[in-house]
């Protein structure tokens, strides 16, 4: 057998957001939020898996949505690599989870608690040794709770998490080592095998149950991160060296703006000077945001777009 990362987006969704993935995510969900206990016991994923031949890197921001049955929303995320601003994008996730419940009319009643669920393949809390770090709003000098935890937020950072398969003890233990070591199996571990869900799991992340459409996307997803990676961080470095070369007062001005315009070109061709000043005129913040937004523009109105928000 050969197992697909459960780590990249396309196969993330399949394992957790499919039609036959609502045991496996009430299972992944009591482990990792409620320490195993089974507190969840039905749920409704409202966007299924769907798979489609075009995937922006858009698209992962959000990859499960789920409503539990007492009427709790719990948003999923799988972030490979960090990126500017990842700490402000899982709160606008966790907020706008609880903001679109209500249309114009509505009371605030009906408001439903909201958890934001976000799994990372980087190290996010250096100071924390808990591979499972879970906050809620408290009281900062008094550390009391406020709100009836109306916004939750769960983080699993992978890398923190050192076990071998014979020292797996808890089921969050093994949806995480699931998610860690899952494409280097070449049959499904007995330990894992006797978590009924875990086993289906591995099922829908095998190569051999996939169909060809479906292996060649996934395929072209892994390498398409991987590359999209590889070109920032070299053109990341690149634009290091020129403005230390530089040595002017504004290099990490010159060295974010040359970074972009290098991304672009390669992306789209020429830039037209409008647009170039544009670019030129954003703050360092605006400029390393827009290093990663550009990942998902499918074309140069897309750009001009996001420069007019």
């Amino acid at each position: 057998m050969r197992f697909i990362s459960p780590k990249i987006d396309y196969v993330f969704k399949k394992v957790f957001g499919s039609e036959e993935s609502k045991d496996i995510l009430i299972s992944f969900l009591n482990a990792i939020i409620y320490d195993g206990e089974k507190i969840i016991q039905s749920l409704t994923i409202i966007n299924p898996y769907n798979p489609g031949q075009v995937l922006t890197l858009k698209e992962t921001y959000l990859d499960v949505k789920a409503v539990l049955a007492d009427g709790k929303i719990v948003v999923i995320e799988m972030q490979v690599s960090s990126m500017t601003s990842f700490g402000k994008r899982v709160v606008y996730n966790l907020a706008k989870g609880y903001a679109n419940q209500l249309k114009v009319s509505d009371n605030y009643i009906r408001l439903k608690p909201v958890i934001a669920v976000t799994i990372t393949d980087f190290i996010l809390f250096e100071k924390a040794e808990k591979i499972i770090n879970k906050f809620v709003f408290k009281e900062e000098t008094e550390n009391f709770k406020c709100l009836d935890e109306e916004l939750r937020l769960v983080f699993v950072e992978l890398p923190k998490f050192k076990k071998k398969l014979s020292e797996l003890e808890s089921l969050a233990d093994k949806w995480i080592y699931f998610l860690k070591e899952a494409s280097s199996f070449d049959e499904i571990p007995p330990s894992l095998e006797e978590v009924s869900e875990i086993e289906l799991a591995l099922n829908l992340a095998n190569q051999a149950g996939m169909t060809v459409e479906e292996l060649e996307i996934a395929q072209n997803r892994a390498m398409a991160l991987q590359d999209e990676r590889g070109k920032i961080t070299f053109a990341k470095e690149e634009g290091r060296q020129e403005g230390r070369q530089e040595g002017k007062e504004e290099g990490r001005q010159d060295e974010a703006i040359a970074l972009i315009m290098r991304l672009l070109k390669k992306r789209f061709g020429e830039i037209d000077t409008e647009t170039i000043t544009n670019i030129e005129n954003l703050t360092i913040e605006e400029l390393e945001n827009l290093g990663e937004e550009f990942l998902d523009f499918n074309s140069i109105t897309d750009l001009e777009n996001w420069l007019n928000i």
